[in-house]
């Protein structure tokens, strides 16, 4: 076995391992934690904004 054979071998085990990584990320189980995760910057302001009107 050479280089090459071996460089050929990682292109192959990475290519496999981003197809299933692009599985994993656009399947349906995950697109409710995706979808929270999503709005966790907009959950911030709501929460500030709440505060401040309970503090006036």
């Amino acid at each position: 076995m050479d280089i090459n054979t071996l460089r050929g071998l990682i292109t192959l085990f990475l290519l496999i391992a981003f197809i299933g990584l692009c599985f994993w990320a656009y399947s349906s189980r995950r697109k409710t934690t995706f979808d929270e995760a999503a709005n966790l910057p907009f959950a911030d302001d709501n929460a500030a904004s709440n505060h401040r009107e309970q503090q006036s």
